[in-house]
């Protein structure tokens, strides 16, 4: 194969990988609008039904409203499974076109085996993202109710003084510091802001690392420009061993330094409840 014909070859797959990719963006992006759109009409006939009860129809449209739209969210969730999927059988495929030999690029048997590799380290991407997420939200939330308890106790304060004649008041200036230092110790004791700095840093590396094995732009991934095609096979199949052990490293070296932080919290926790009993004993000396 030539350098025009390859060149040709690797134009319309493209084009065609993009087209197809667009299509199923279209696809997904419509099936989002019509899954909020009727999640909103299942709210807004609900709102009917708590304002006029008299209405029957309203309470047929509610069951008709969230039927649809679990029906429309479970559509998305599988269509969402089968884009990703598809997603990543072209990743696989995509770096068979840089070589310049037409049989490893119409029948690489190894096609199959990077996919799922790929598969694997996309997995851990979308664990990691989950991680990110939730552990960015939980120590968002907790640190604006610390703010808003704090900032309401001193209003409470000031108005308990007046006679309001509600009995169940007088224990709000009580409550809410209570709450704030409730929050603030589960915000103090437990890692979310570490935890998401930690996988959003696993993320980009993870990533990183899975580019560089689709374009194969480093020496452990770089196999088609090599001319014989026995020690290509070999070469890719090691690329396949060495991405694999890359993202185990990734992973692995994660999770023990989740690990390494735990023993350390426990130590000092420790060590706090350990003082005042020195303190005691010395006292009593």
């Amino acid at each position: 194969m030539t350098n025009s014909e390859r060149t040709n070859l690797a134009y319309i797959s493209h084009t065609d990988d993009k087209f197809s990719k667009s299509s199923s963006q279209n696809i997904l992006f419509t099936l989002k609008i019509a899954e909020y759109l009727f999640l909103a009409a299942f709210v807004y006939a609900i709102a009917i039904t708590k304002l006029f009860p008299s209405i029957e129809i309203a309470k047929i449209c509610v069951a008709a409203f969230i039927s649809i739209w679990l029906f429309l969210f479970l559509l998305n969730q599988q269509f969402s499974k089968s884009s990703n999927q598809s997603n990543l059988t072209q990743k696989a495929e995509l770096y068979n076109y840089l070589s310049a030999d037409k049989n490893f690029v119409e029948n690489n048997p190894l096609t199959p085996a990077r996919e799922k590799a790929l598969q694997y380290c996309h997995e851990l991407i979308e664990d990691y993202k989950k991680i990110r997420g939730s552990s960015r939200t939980l120590y968002y939330t907790l640190q604006l109710a610390t703010v808003i308890f704090s900032g309401i106790t001193p209003i409470l304060v000031l108005v308990d003084k007046l006679d309001i004649g509600i009995s169940w008041f007088k224990w709000l200036p009580v409550i809410f510091p209570a709450a704030a230092s409730i929050v603030a110790s589960i915000v103090t004791s437990f890692p979310f802001q570490e935890n998401s700095v930690a996988a959003n840093t696993t993320v980009e590396l993870l990533e990183a690392e899975q580019e560089k094995f689709i374009l194969g732009v480093t020496e452990f991934y770089r196999c088609y420009d090599i001319g014989d095609e026995t020690q290509r096979q070999l070469k890719a199949k090691q690329a396949i061993e060495n991405f694999i052990i890359q993202v185990n490293n990734i992973h692995l070296n994660q999770v023990q330094a989740s690990v390494q932080t735990k023993p350390s919290e426990e130590k000092t926790v420790t060590s706090q409840s350990v003082e005042p009993n020195e303190a005691t004993v010395n006292r009593a000396d």
